[in-house]
């Protein structure tokens, strides 16, 4: 099995060798166990569900919960030529049904979907009827009410273990203790669940904390210094325009990036991120870390006061 999984990556992904655990849980996945994969961003979580789909016969169902995440998986499988599709925001019941019925006949490997679309039931109805061989839970720790990130809809992920209860269900994400692990295998329903969990030491990484008056003056001399690309995570939709007006004023190309955009406004400012028009990219955290750009260089987040009320994805 592992010899297939590495032909896979090497076909696809160019490379020789899996990394830290990953081998271990497309081991696990291929032998139909259910796997918690606690791994660090960068850290190739998608490839640990990818391969053993491609090594079978169906379709792997990929929660995940951002836009531009969703986008971001899809194209890259399109560019590798592997047959995925994304039920994003904005689109009409008309064009979700052709979507999810080009999933039943159209031999497609990957639906990437959102917690939420999981309350739909359509959705579910056309999703019983799919050759489901995986269901891949990304940012699993949104599940937790003491994560991070808790999202309520994730809560709706067991629907998926009752329409497919012989697929395997792999659970991932680059942050969880203790408690929140035991929340995601507990309210997923995972069964004598391997659990992966890989060093979060980054030797290329390195964290630095300013206590500034003027955050704004801070920020910009930074952008200035990055040569790279970059995000700046804010904690209002208001912000990021604010913000992303002030580095455009100084010279500093930027978008910004919130979860009141249409689906559209996303795409297109993902885009011009991805393909280097512009340099920054200033957002709530409705934009995922997870995007795969491979050329960032500083991340930085900005803490503000803010009344309670501006605080909104």
């Amino acid at each position: 099995m592992r010899e297939d999984a590495s032909q896979i990556l090497k076909q696809y992904w160019g490379h020789d060798s899996f990394r830290g655990s990953q081998a271990e849980i497309i081991d696990a996945a291929l032998k139909k166990q259910d796997v918690l994969a606690l791994l660090p961003t960068g850290g190739g979580k998608s490839v640990c569900y990818q391969v053993p789909t491609l090594l079978e016969e169906g379709i792997c169902i990929v929660v995940s919960p951002l836009i531009a995440l969703i986008e971001d998986q899809v194209n890259a499988l399109k560019r590798k030529d592997i047959r995925a599709l994304g039920l994003t925001g904005g689109l009409s019941f008309d064009e979700v049904l052709t979507l999810l019925d080009n999933c039943l006949y159209g031999n497609y490997r990957f639906l990437y979907i959102s917690p939420e679309r999981l309350q739909q039931e359509l959705v579910r109805e056309k999703i019983k009827g799919m050759p489901v061989t995986l269901i891949a839970i990304d940012e699993a720790h949104c599940i937790s009410q003491w994560g991070h990130d808790f999202r309520p809809a994730y809560l709706d992920c067991t629907i998926l273990r009752e329409l497919h209860p012989e697929a395997p269900i792999m659970a991932l994400t680059a942050t969880a203790t203790e408690r929140v692990a035991r929340d995601i295998m507990d309210n997923l329903g995972l069964k004598e669940t391997r659990v992966f969990k890989d060093s979060f030491l980054r030797q290329n990484i390195s964290y630095t904390v300013f206590w500034e008056e003027d955050k704004r003056y801070r920020l910009a001399v930074l952008c200035k210094a990055n040569e790279k690309s970059g995000i700046i995570y804010v904690r209002s939709r208001r912000m990021t325009q604010e913000l992303a007006g002030f580095l455009t004023k100084k010279g500093i190309r930027s978008h910004y990036f919130h979860g009141g955009m249409t689906s559209s406004e996303k795409s297109d400012k993902l885009n011009d991120w991805l393909q280097n028009k512009v340099q920054f990219m200033v957002a709530t955290n409705a934009f995922g870390m997870g995007v795969d750009k491979p050329d960032v260089g500083l991340v930085a987040v900005s803490y503000t006061h803010l009344r309670a009320h501006e605080t909104r994805r």
